[in-house]
């Protein structure tokens, strides 16, 4: 019983860290002398330090002797900081419980065979399936070299997100919209189309209090770069990192000065604060699985999808949809309004992408939120 409650707690310390990790995995680290805690870490922001090496700087020299409770395999491989399984190894631990392994080929067992050579009593999968749901991003960057993507609705009950003239603020109230600022905390970016870019005008910040010291990666699946250099994301792109995928057939830009070349408009918004990442085209303006690649080689293991209808049935159609947050109001628009995904052009209920649920439904004031999986 005091091996599950000691996972717990360090799980919890890992599910505190989601979103402020990236690239590395979110962890946490329980170190238990005697029945009693002596300390706790937690990864730290952008990755560093990792959980063990915080955990084991408190304990100091109560850890010779004591146990180890590690959300996920202790790395056994130098990178921007030595091995944790040799930090674990000279510090005395004795015993070592994980949860998870890790399934990066730098690992991958061989943190687990380390502590092992040393002599260390290690006990390996206690809460495994609740670490993994932590570790989902980091887990699927590593297996299928991209981020995790999560696509958020927030519709009416007949799944419409604005009026036929285009009306959508605010469709859900603010209990709701205060679940989404903690969804955005615990994903590394958020993802929006061009076409939410340009009619909305979002900043797409998290406004959670204590948020501020660890921004979200705001991303705009822009194919023709239309993002306007006065736009909310473009203007605070100094602040909060605003990435723009594109495809390189975009417009020249202003006319140049007599003799001049003319800067191209991924050139205009770089100047600005943005980042601009070019990907192949793709039947849906860019190649989605090409982008998804993309920001998962730059590290992103957890992107929120929050709109709109268009990106959202193209990342359905490219098979990239991991999971879906859905938050429903009590309403009805009809069938002249937006609904929340275009067109997937499916001939057959076989063909239909499916989801199950993964927790009761939330009652978020008067909408009710559901989340599902693949």
């Amino acid at each position: 019983m005091s091996d599950l409650i000691h996972m717990r707690a360090a799980l919890a310390l890992a599910a505190r860290g989601l979103g402020s990790t990236w690239p590395n995995p979110s962890v946490g680290c329980v170190i238990v002398r005697g029945g009693i805690a002596v300390a706790r870490g937690r990864t730290g922001l952008r990755g560093r330090p990792h959980a063990e090496t915080q955990a084991l700087a408190v304990a100091g020299d109560s850890a010779r002797g004591a146990t180890a409770y590690v959300s996920l395999e202790p790395c056994s491989h130098h990178g921007a900081t030595p091995p944790c399984a040799d930090a674990l190894i000279a510090a005395g631990i004795a015993r070592v419980v994980v949860a998870a392994g890790d399934p990066d080929p730098r690992v991958n067992g061989a943190g687990l065979a380390r502590l092992r050579a040393a002599g260390i009593s290690v006990e390996h999968g206690l809460l495994a399936d609740e670490a993994e749901e932590t570790l989902a991003g980091f887990f699927t960057r590593i297996k299928l070299g991209r981020p995790l993507v999560t696509l958020k609705l927030a519709t009416t009950l007949d799944g419409r997100i604005a009026t036929h003239s285009g009306e959508s603020q605010w469709i859900t109230g603010p209990a709701a919209r205060r679940a989404t600022q903690a969804l955005r905390a615990r994903h590394d970016a958020v993802m929006v189309g061009a076409g939410t870019a340009l009619a909305d005008d979002p900043a797409l910040t998290c406004r959670l209090p204590g948020a501020a010291s660890r921004p979200v990666v705001r991303i705009v699946a822009d194919s023709r770069l239309s993002l306007p250099l006065t736009s909310q994301l473009v203007a605070s792109s100094h602040h909060a990192p605003t990435w723009v995928l594109y495809h390189t057939n975009t417009p020249a830009g202003p006319a140049p000065a007599p003799g001049e070349q003319a800067p191209s408009r991924a050139q205009l918004l770089s100047q600005a604060g943005a980042r601009c990442i070019a990907v192949p085209p793709g039947p849906d303006g860019i190649d989605l699985p090409a982008a998804m690649q993309a920001l998962g080689t730059r590290g992103l293991t957890r992107i929120l999808v929050e709109g709109g209808a268009r990106l959202a049935a193209a990342l359905l159609r490219a098979d990239l949809v991991d999971r879906i947050v859905w938050v429903h109001a009590p309403a009805l628009l009809g069938a002249d309004a937006t609904p929340a995904v275009q067109a997937l052009h499916l001939d057959s209920l076989a063909k239909m992408a499916r989801f199950k649920p993964i927790s009761a439904p939330l009652v978020l004031g008067d909408d009710v939120m559901t989340e599902f999986v693949r």
